[in-house]
């Protein structure tokens, strides 16, 4: 009997054990280059209003949410690891941060309402999506009008060697679900629903890491 596909929810319990278990070394893995880091820090920054409501998509430990904090109204943190938002909360609670909140949660909880972040942000996070059209809509749906999407995402393209080689890894299980997109369909992607990019920006060449800013009008 040949084996049955993954359902959504397997595959979901399967990326938060990932996760869970990679939380303790994420910040070193993550800040190992740094000067990408400060660059999205700096580029999310110019985006941002004192009176900004700003939900925090795929949050992992809290990075750059716990960054921007003092630039915003609030912020909202949510991620399928339970372990990864365990760190964002303490790290938040170390620095005496007041105006954010973490949830352990997906971006379809019922309790984040239609029209009401100024900004949403989804760093490293698209290519790890089991349906990336559909999180898009939900995106769409939970921002104001006029509300950005700011994103960045590696865009090396299926055909290229670290696509194939990641695709391969990926298919074995050795890490979590993950897609290969260039930065033509991964804006392609993003203005079929409902947004318009204002901004594109490759990062570092080396894994070829869009910044991308997609206005919802």
């Amino acid at each position: 009997m040949k084996n049955q596909p993954h359902t959504s929810q397997e595959t979901t319990d399967k990326s938060e054990k990932f996760w869970d278990k990679s939380a303790g070394g994420y910040d070193k893995e993550e800040m190992k280059d740094k000067a990408v880091r400060l660059k999205i820090l700096d580029r999310t920054r110019r985006h941002l209003k004192k009176q900004d409501k700003v939900l925090d998509f795929g949050c992992a430990t809290g990075i750059l949410a716990n960054e921007i904090a003092g630039d915003v109204q609030t912020v909202h943190g949510m991620d399928i690891s339970s372990e990864m938002i365990r760190l964002a909360r303490n790290n938040a609670d170390e620095l005496d941060i007041q105006n954010i909140q973490y949830t352990h949660t997906t971006i379809f909880d019922p309790q984040y309402k239609p029209g009401t972040y100024d900004v949403i942000l989804g760093v490293y996070l698209l290519h790890l999506l089991e349906d990336m059209p559909k999180a898009l809509r939900r995106v769409h749906e939970l921002l104001k009008p006029g509300g950005l999407f700011i994103s960045v995402t590696p865009c090396m393209g299926k055909r290229s060697f670290a696509g194939i080689a990641l695709s391969l890894v990926s298919k074995l299980g050795l890490i979590p679900n993950l897609k290969t997109y260039s930065v033509d369909e991964l804006v392609d992607a993003i203005t079929r629903r409902g947004f318009r990019i204002t901004e594109s920006e490759c990062l570092q060449k080396t894994g070829r890491q869009y910044f991308i800013v997609a206005k919802k009008d």
